[in-house]
């Protein structure tokens, strides 16, 4: 069983429907090519997914040596944080709402071929 190194960051500025767009792209991705995948994409949320991935892959590093080309994107989604409500008065008496929306971040980073210390050495070298 591979170890799994997650992150997470909460109340981003961005709606989670648009931050889904992002997040499609890059799962099942390798870390390296994921990183280059979204320097290059318009959305203001890939520079959220981007900071976020590079954590994990340096938590991963760091506190696990475990080598940045050797990962990938396993899990990763965009959940709904909470809505700031405003407003403001239009025409003829009525209120016009106004709805900010955040959302939560997460990922999960696993190895791609992880070494398996549970099987016995015979098992591996077969």
């Amino acid at each position: 069983m591979s170890l799994a190194i997650r992150a997470h960051v909460t109340r981003l500025p961005v709606s989670p429907r648009k931050a889904r767009l992002v997040v499609d792209v890059v799962r099942g991705m390798p870390v390296e090519t994921a990183l280059a995948q979204l320097l290059y994409l318009p959305n203001k949320s890939s520079e959220y997914v981007a900071k976020l991935i590079k954590s994990a892959a340096a938590n991963a590093e760091e506190n696990f040596g475990l080598m940045r080309d050797e990962l990938y994107v396993a899990e990763i989604f965009a959940d709904e944080g909470p809505r700031k409500r405003a407003g403001r008065f239009g025409g003829r008496g009525r209120f016009k709402p106004l709805i900010h929306r955040s959302c939560h971040l997460g990922v999960a980073l696993k190895e791609r071929n992880p070494i398996d210390l549970s099987a016995p050495p015979s098992a591996a070298a077969e």
